[in-house]
């Protein structure tokens, strides 16, 4: 499994910062044929550090984040007790809530009384995150106290790079509610014009690009998706999304619609539809965010498994735990700013697990 618990190595990656970013060619590697990546990112407190929404720079959403990954429960004198020193994406023991679901996400919670013993992993991460080198105004953002922070995670500009290096047929959807796509589509566009100074070898990079973002928005009787001139809907066929998708090729966004998921009290009826059909043996889809979570009560994604192959398809709804590191990823962000093969890492798990998921699909449908 990947990045369920978070371990903090204080010295990780420091001998190499100071080493120059020397462009190298890259060169795709021959390898066996794979299913085609169709990848569904969020962007906030997963590629980015920072909420244009929210007004959130790379301290607050750092923080904010964090108070979702620490557990504890109130005693009964009403007086909050962590349950564990160590950060973890799912519940850690029995009784343990979250800091976020017991108080709200704190933008200062590292700096608060009950949140200062983690303090030290903050300094680590908002350190790592910290942009190295000559200051750049479109790379880089500037944070709340004055320094300049990547505003795109490194990890992102890696599995671009490897993704291709590896010769894989991939495409990337940046799936958000919020508004960040209209200023996020062009900066990418620059960085695969060789524009970005510590990723200059992605010029090398063939990979289209779509500046013009679609829209997905949601009812009881279906999704719509518009991008450009194009309008589909999951009315008659629940499969026309996933195909539109799996055609598509290079990067997109899509903003989803976040007051759907607020009518649905922010469950997973209410979510990012995703679909998954496990009888197309030409691709695997799998979504990444901060948002996903076992608790159908709490979770981002609206997961929809195809059943047939007929012009008028249908869907069942999947629960979070069934599709969870399969097609389902909730973003280890510590880990994602630690190390640059993060989402790598996850999609290779994915993959393993998928074909064993696949093994046994038969039988769960009978």
């Amino acid at each position: 499994m990947i990045g369920r618990n978070i371990h903090l190595t204080q010295n990780e990656g420091k001998e190499h910062e100071g080493e120059l970013n020397i462009p190298q060619s890259i060169v795709p590697v021959p390898q066996p044929k794979k299913r085609k990546l169709v990848l569904h990112l969020d962007l906030n407190n997963t590629i980015l550090v920072s909420d244009a929404a929210t007004g959130q720079g790379p301290r607050a959403a750092l923080n904010s984040y964090l108070s979702t990954v620490t557990w504890g429960k109130l005693s009964d004198s009403g007086e909050w007790c962590w349950l564990s020193d160590s950060l973890s994406l799912t519940v850690p023991c029995k009784d343990a809530i979250s800091y976020y679901l017991q108080f709200g996400r704190n933008a200062d919670f590292a700096d608060t009384k009950m949140g200062k013993k983690f303090k030290e992993v903050f300094d680590h991460h908002l350190e790592k995150l910290e942009w190295k080198g000559e200051p750049n105004e479109t790379f880089s953002q500037k944070g709340e106290d004055g320094k300049l922070y990547h505003w795109i995670l490194p990890s992102f500009f890696h599995l671009l790079e490897n993704l291709h290096q590896q010769g894989r047929d991939f495409c990337i959807l940046l799936r958000t509610f919020g508004v960040d796509l209209p200023r996020l589509l062009p900066l990418i566009h620059s960085a695969l014009m060789g524009q970005h100074p510590h990723f200059p070898q992605l010029r090398e990079l063939p990979i289209h690009i779509d500046l013009t973002p679609g829209k997905i928005r949601c009812s009881a009787r279906e999704a719509v998706l518009t991008q450009g001139p194009h309008r589909l809907s999951t009315k008659k066929n629940e499969g026309t999304l996933y195909e539109y998708f799996s055609n598509l090729s290079g990067i997109g966004g899509f903003q989803d619609h976040f007051d759907w998921w607020a009518r649905k009290n922010f469950t997973s009826e209410g979510g990012k539809p995703f679909w998954i059909d496990p009888n197309d043996g030409e691709a695997q889809h799998i979504f990444i965010d901060d948002n996903i979570r076992l608790s159908e009560g709490d979770t981002i994604v609206n997961s929809r498994v195809l059943l047939d192959q007929n012009p008028n398809r249908q869907s069942r709804k999947a629960p979070t735990s069934e599709l969870y590191d399969i097609c389902l990823v909730q973003t280890d962000l510590l880990q994602a700013i630690d190390k640059e093969d993060y989402f790598l890492e996850c999609i290779g798990a994915c993959e393993e697990n998928y074909e064993r998921y696949l093994a046994n699909f038969p039988c769960k449908e009978a």
